[in-house]
C-alpha cells in the first residue's frame, strides 16, 4: 500500500487521454507479479494538486492473500492538508440479504443425491409444486453443508494421509495394504479436486471456459471479483453518500415499490403504449401458456448449469 506515483488506466489522471511509458511498463510489473489493483470505492482519484488530479495511491494484493480475504477493498480517507488521501484498507464481511436458491452441478457427483431428492420429494405429500421446491432448499441446505462444506479440509485430510503413507515407506516401513490404501486415498482426493473445480467453475459463470476446461484457482478469482463487483457498498440517496447497508436495502426497495406503483411510471407508460399499438391476435398469443414441447425446447437448449435468459 501506498504512494506509487504512477497510474495504470488513462482514466486516473484527470485530462489524460493516453497511458505514458512509465505507466505501461507499471502495469505490466502488476501483471508479471501476478498482483491484484484493489478497486479504490468511494472515489476517483487519490491526489490533487491545483487543477491537477490522479489515483496514483493504491493497495496491490497477492491472489493467495486475496483468497484468504475475499471481502477487501479500500477506500479514501479525508485529505486535510496534504496533497495526497489517505487510502484505508477494510475487510468487512456483509450480509447481501438472502440468496436465491441454486442446484450445484457438483451434488451429481455424489452418489447418494439423487435418492436423497427422491426420499425428500415423496415426503412432502401432496402440494403444490412451488411449495415442494420451496420446502426442498431445506434439507438440500443441510444435506450441502454435511457432504460438501469446505471441500479444501477434505482434500487437505486425504493429502496428509497420503503423505503419512509416503513417509513411512521413506522410512522403510511397507506392507501389502500400504499402496492398496494409498491407490484408494488418491482415487477419493482426485474426486473431492474435481468436485472443487466443477463448483468454482459454476460459479464463475465464465463464458469463454469449454466444457474441459480445469483451471480452479482462475474460476475461484473470477467468481471473486464477480461477488465484489454486484456488491452495494454505497449509495447515493437525495445527493448524500451512503454507507448504511440497512439504509441502502431500505433506499432500494422504496424506489422500486414507488416504480412500480406510480401511474405514471416508465414501465406503466411502456406498458400502455405498447398495449395500444399491438393487435388482439398478438396480445393473445403473448398471454397464452407456453406448451410442454416449447418448455422442453427451452430446457434441452440450456447448458448444463444455466437457465434460459429473460427473452423467453
Amino acid at each position: 500500500m501506498g504512494d506509487f506515483n504512477e497510474i495504470v488506466h488513462v482514466d486516473e489522471r484527470q485530462g489524460t487521454d493516453y497511458l505514458p511509458r512509465s505507466a505501461e511498463e507499471f502495469k505490466s510489473w502488476i501483471q508479471n507479479m501476478d498482483l491484484v489493483d484493489l478497486p479504490l470505492i468511494d472515489r476517483k482519484f487519490t491526489w490533487f494538486r491545483g487543477r491537477s488530479c490522479s489515483r496514483i495511491d493504491r493497495a496491490l494484493v497477492s491472489m493467495e492473500w486475496l483468497e484468504e480475504f475475499p471481502e477487501t477493498r479500500i477506500r479514501g480517507g479525508p485529505r486535510g492538508l496534504s496533497d495526497h488521501c489517505p487510502v484505508i484498507l477494510e475487510y468487512m464481511k456483509q450480509r447481501g440479504g438472502p440468496r436465491p436458491f441454486r442446484s450445484l452441478d457438483s451434488w451429481f457427483t455424489n452418489e447418494g443425491f439423487l435418492s436423497l431428492v427422491k426420499e425428500e420429494w415423496r415426503g412432502l405429500g401432496e402440494i403444490q409444486f412451488t411449495d415442494k421446491l420451496k420446502a426442498l432448499t431445506i434439507p438440500l441446505g443441510n444435506w450441502h453443508k454435511a457432504i460438501f462444506g469446505d471441500m479444501d479440509k477434505k482434500i487437505m485430510k486425504f493429502e496428509e494421509e497420503i503423505k503419512k503413507i509416503d513417509d513411512l515407506v521413506s522410512n522403510g516401513v511397507y506392507d501389502g495394504t500400504m499402496e492398496s490404501r494409498r491407490k484408494a486415498l488418491v482415487t477419493y482426493c482426485e474426486r473431492w479436486y474435481v468436485r472443487k473445480e466443477i463448483h468454482w467453475k459454476q460459479m464463475s459463470r465464465p463464458r469463454q471456459a469449454k466444457e474441459m476446461d480445469k483451471n480452479t484457482r482462475y474460476f475461484h478469482n473470477i467468481a471473486l471479483a464477480r461477488r465484489r463487483n454486484n456488491r452495494i457498498d454505497t449509495l447515493l440517496i437525495n445527493g448524500r453518500l451512503v454507507r448504511n447497508q440497512a439504509r441502502i436495502k431500505i433506499a432500494i426497495k422504496e424506489y422500486y415499490n414507488d416504480l412500480y406503483h406510480q401511474d405514471n411510471s416508465p414501465m406503466m407508460a411502456f406498458r400502455d403504449g405498447l398495449l395500444s399499438r399491438i393487435e388482439q391476435e398478438d396480445s393473445v398469443n403473448l398471454e397464452a401458456l407456453p406448451t410442454a414441447e416449447e418448455i422442453r425446447e427451452a430446457m434441452w437448449d440450456c447448458e448444463s448449469c444455466k437457465a434460459p435468459g429473460y427473452d423467453g
